[in-house]
């Protein structure tokens, strides 16, 4: 079942609102991956953004992110006025999402959607409360009271409120109703646009590919309302935070900040939490990546006032045993492991157990006078892996090749056997496509050759995230070029149905000029 993908996260997407959504810019993304033979899309997680915009930092690990909800539909579905957002200045450069215009504009133009949707609340509004209470009481009054103390986290909340109580969350509910009932409204249109998205895709045969973090951020409601969940004292104080120790992204570690499970409680209660949140992603998406995978064999923490990641402890975690509990509970799950970094005997035992294939990426192997990282060559992929040429924490592949030493240069022109440097982006994308890998995904930065001005994230630094699409940037012509390498290394959708099947035409070939360099 060899298949391909494009990784663009939803807000790359490129429209005149800032930033990209889920209403025609996704279906028209998702109507040039079928006709480009694309089989996955991958996003980023679709949770709301924190601090520092990040994805992997929301204040929720159910919620969705309404910065992704689509205006000129709610504008169709008669919730706003065109007026009311259409001559708004929404960016100040094309190419990069403004979190700080969005977070100044956005959100009161959603609630205006969401205050005429509650005069006349749909047929299935009231099913939505319900089939999610168990996540959406809690978010709403959580925003809330946010929004009340300016947008502070919940840490520095005044005593009343810091300390979650369920006993008064009622209380707390009616003191706060109007913006309680505001987000749930809010959170209805996400998952109703979601769902529709999701439909169309799944018709036009595209698979959505999404992601959830191992960690929740600290600002959030998952930390704030169930502090037994992580290793925190009473008064909901974290006891120790998450790390990355000193590697190749970082010379002193990368400071998450992250609460960390308290895995004891976790067993005991049947890792009812966590399969209710694996069931949940695994219903949003199609296939599901789990970042930083190996933290569920060990992982590493520091003391909360540490000033970087350079002293720290490794911990057990539950290892397979979630899983095996997992798999009991609601099935096999068609999960991806990102299984990058430095992995020890105990974590590729564990991955060999929970058979989910990892990852693989192309750039980590391409050093020369070096036995390390050889595993990051093609040679080396497993059937069972999802192949990369870089991911969105990696720099694009001009940005990365640029970046070599002249040694390394020169041996990824001979690995590739690729002598003209404005080629290498198809080069290195055709190597990966005719990995073993059952699976590869390419970065739209990759398909049009950009470089580190185009970068999604850069590992421990803010001002990430930003770059988006402009209209017309990925065109027909560039994914022709990649339907073409999808057809000859066997990822095609017809030719997973049959692969003796010559349904391609020739004169896809014509169309292509020079991609092999």
């Amino acid at each position: 079942m060899r298949k391909n993908g494009v990784m663009l996260h939803i807000t790359s997407l490129p429209g005149p609102y800032g930033i990209g959504s889920m209403g025609q810019p996704a279906r028209d993304f998702i109507d040039l991956l079928e006709r480009n033979g694309q089989s996955i899309w991958q996003i980023l997680p679709i949770n709301p953004t924190g601090y520092g915009d990040s994805p992997y930092a929301s204040n929720s690990t159910f919620a969705g992110n309404p910065y992704l909800i689509d205006l000129d539909q709610l504008a169709f579905d008669g919730l706003l006025q065109w007026h009311e957002f259409q001559h708004e200045q929404w960016y100040t450069y094309p190419d990069r999402v403004d979190f700080p215009i969005l977070a100044s504009k956005r959100m009161n133009i959603l609630k205006t959607a969401a205050w005429r949707l509650l005069q006349n609340p749909p047929a299935d509004y009231q099913r939505f409360l319900m089939a999610n209470r168990d996540w959406l009481d809690d978010y709403a009054l959580f925003m809330a009271i946010k929004q009340a103390h300016g947008g502070s986290a919940w840490q520095d909340w005044p005593q009343e409120y810091k300390v979650y109580d369920r006993k008064k969350t009622a209380e707390w509910t009616e003191r706060f109703r109007n913006e309680v009932d505001m987000c749930k409204a809010i959170q209805f249109l996400f998952f109703r646009q979601w769902n529709a998205m999701k439909q169309y895709a799944n018709d036009h045969h595209v698979e959505i590919l999404g992601d959830i973090p191992i960690y929740v951020a600290m600002d959030s409601v998952d930390a704030w309302s169930h502090p037994e969940l992580f290793l925190m004292d009473e008064q909901s104080n974290p006891t120790v935070v998450a790390a990355v120790p000193p590697d190749a992204f970082s010379a002193e570690g990368q400071l998450w900040g992250n609460p960390v499970y308290d895995w004891a409680y976790h067993k005991k209660t049947g890792y009812h939490w966590w399969i209710r949140r694996i069931q949940r992603m695994a219903n949003l998406y199609d296939i599901l990546r789990i970042d930083h995978f190996r933290g569920f064999d060990s992982f590493y923490t520091v003391e909360t006032d540490a000033p970087n990641a350079l002293h720290g402890t490794w911990r057990k975690g539950p290892g397979a045993d979630l899983f095996r509990e997992m798999k009991k509970a609601i099935g096999q799950q068609n999960i991806i492991a990102e299984d990058l970094g430095i992995l020890t005997p105990s974590v590729e035992k564990m991955l060999e157990k929970v058979g989910y294939p990892g990852m693989k990426v192309l750039e980590f192997g391409l050093f020369a006078n070096t036995t390390e990282g050889q595993e990051y060559l093609p040679f080396s992929y497993p059937v069972n892996s999802v192949g990369y040429a870089g991911t969105h924490d990696n720099d694009t592949i001009y940005g990365w090749f640029n970046g070599l030493s002249r040694e390394d240069k020169e041996y990824v022109r001979e690995y590739l056997d690729s002598w003209d440097d404005s080629k290498l982006n198809w080069k290195m994308l055709s190597t990966l496509l005719a990995s073993p890998s059952d699976t590869t995904i390419v970065m739209v930065q990759d398909l049009l050759g950009l470089g580190s001005e185009s970068r999604m994230n850069k590992p421990g630094e803010l001002g990430s995230w930003q770059w988006r699409l402009t209209p017309g940037q990925l065109n027909e012509d560039t994914m022709r070029h990649l339907r073409y390498l999808t057809r000859v290394y066997r990822r095609l959708p017809e030719q997973r149905i049959d692969p003796r099947k010559k349904n391609v035409v020739d004169a896809e070939i014509e169309s292509v000029t020079d991609v092999q360099g």
